[in-house]
């Protein structure tokens, strides 16, 4: 069974609870009582439990996603456009699609519990560290979806990585490397016309390298990005399924750049 199926047969609350389980709960729509608000997780269960890291995963995901849309006070048709290829991209079924949707509803509402979910968030996935650096690039992702990065938006997702315990440097690191692969991928006219030598130092820039870097320096990169993204590995520490495109699509850019580093030495 999968995770989003136990959330609507009613084990959901048992499983997760907390600001987490209230949020999806409203958003799924399905009754879990009214204690749900505030029950503790449930230390007894196996902290590899995949279908509770799932469920967080998901839930914090898309009510985040909104209320990074909303930091700069309002949502402009570039982030909707962003969570719905991000669902697109998903394969959702109609009904985890509407949860989705409630979801970054939520999480634009003024009273969103963001510190209370970004804290249960981080405890259920149990500081797998390569689940938070997925987290954390679909965020930057959804604050650069309009093309700039707002000083509101970039001062939430600081303040995201201080409650996930993600340093400023790997956050710089991550805002570097997503920039460097929207460049790589030539996605706007003036990317489509930029040159080879540009094209690679994006390249480096995707793998959070420089042009200076050495061959070995390269490669090494290369297999610990390759490592911290694998898809299969990711969902076995929690990722949902569902996001397994996404992690696919990340390894792809990597393996692009790689190959044209390797073509230009």
């Amino acid at each position: 069974m999968s995770w989003f199926s136990t959330a609507v047969g009613g084990a959901f609350g048992f499983l997760l609870g907390g600001p987490l389980g209230a949020i999806l709960g409203a958003s799924v729509g399905h009754q879990f009582g009214k204690g749900l608000t505030g029950i503790e997780t449930d230390e007894t269960l196996s902290p590899g439990d995949q279908q509770r890291v799932q469920m967080a995963f998901f839930s914090a995901t898309f009510s985040v996603m909104g209320h990074i849309a909303k930091a700069d006070g309002h949502v402009s048709p570039e982030e909707i456009s962003l969570a719905n290829r991000v669902m697109k991209e998903m394969a959702l079924t109609s009904d985890m699609r509407a949860t989705a949707i409630n979801l970054f509803q939520q999480g634009k509402q003024a009273d969103f519990p963001l510190d209370e979910v970004l804290c249960q968030f981080y405890k259920e996935c149990h500081r797998r560290t390569d689940l938070l650096r997925m987290f954390l690039d679909i965020q930057l992702q959804a604050a650069f979806a309009d093309g700039t990065l707002a000083a509101s938006e970039e001062r939430l997702l600081l303040h995201i990585c201080g409650q996930l315990r993600v340093s400023r440097f790997d956050y710089e690191r991550l805002k570097i490397q997503l920039q460097a692969q929207h460049r790589f991928q030539g996605r706007s006219s003036y990317t489509q016309k930029m040159s080879h030598k540009t094209s690679l130092q994006d390249a480096y820039g995707v793998l959070g390298l420089t042009s200076s870097a050495t061959m070995a320096e390269v490669k090494k990169a290369y297999r610990r990005l390759m490592n911290q993204n694998h898809p299969d590995k990711l969902v076995a520490k929690g990722l949902p399924e569902e996001m397994m495109r996404l992690a696919k699509e990340k390894t792809q850019k990597i393996s692009k750049a790689y190959e044209t580093i390797q073509k230009a030495n």
